[in-house]
């Protein structure tokens, strides 16, 4: 089935949408509750203004993303890696992530003063 240049809202409920492909589609207000996205891509997408409750995102890679203003709360954060990014102004339990990894830098240099 296909749908073009419709502008109609849909009430979709217990259907199977697997391997479909949504191209230039605006879904802005929509919603999503219970719902597989498992095995998903995103590009070039505009989830601004958004909220995830109870979301699994395990395995996921998010790359080249503005998350600026993001909160994190009650998150499992286990094995998460994060590299390359602006962390300025970032903050972990109100500490500021920049002045941590400050402080980490100089312990592991006075560590290798020591150790010569």
């Amino acid at each position: 089935m296909k749908i073009r240049k419709e502008k109609h809202q849909m009430d979709v409920v217990e259907s199977d949408l697997s391997a479909s492909s949504f191209l230039d589609v605006s879904l802005a207000g929509c919603a999503f509750e219970n719902v597989n996205l498992s095995g998903g891509s995103y590009k070039d997408v505009n989830m601004s203004g958004g909220s995830f409750q109870n979301v699994n995102m395990s395995g996921w890679v998010l790359n080249d993303l503005n998350l600026a203003g993001l909160k994190i709360e009650n998150a499992n954060l286990a094995g998460a890696q994060i590299s390359d990014c602006n962390l300025h102004g970032m903050t972990i339990d109100g500490i500021e992530v920049t002045a941590l990894l400050d402080a980490y830098q100089a312990k592991e240099e006075c560590r290798e003063d020591s150790s010569q």
